[in-house]
């Protein structure tokens, strides 16, 4: 066995050998397309903030609530639509 100094950087370990001709591209990508999977890169930053996929998921969730609030606040109730307001005579 060689001293820890002294072995090569391009050498592996015998247990990470591994046979690539066996390898299968894809392969757990219809399951999880089938599963509704999305799989989003989040950038160093907020991936810091968040730590687990749940923390990311919980603070979506109250985002699309306060959307969905925030729309309904500022929805128009009733009455004619904007454009036809603009355009119609005064």
């Amino acid at each position: 066995m060689k001293p820890r100094g002294q072995t090569a950087r391009d050498e592996i370990r015998p247990e990470y050998d591994f046979d690539y001709s066996t390898a299968v591209r894809g392969k757990h990508h219809r399951r999880l397309i089938k599963e509704g999977a999305n799989v989003v890169a989040l950038e160093p930053d907020i991936a810091k903030a968040f730590r687990t996929s749940e923390a990311v998921n919980a603070a979506l969730r109250s985002l699309l609530e306060v959307t969905e609030a925030t729309r309904r606040l500022t929805s128009h109730s009733g009455g004619r639509s904007r454009a036809r307001r603009t355009t119609g005579a005064r």
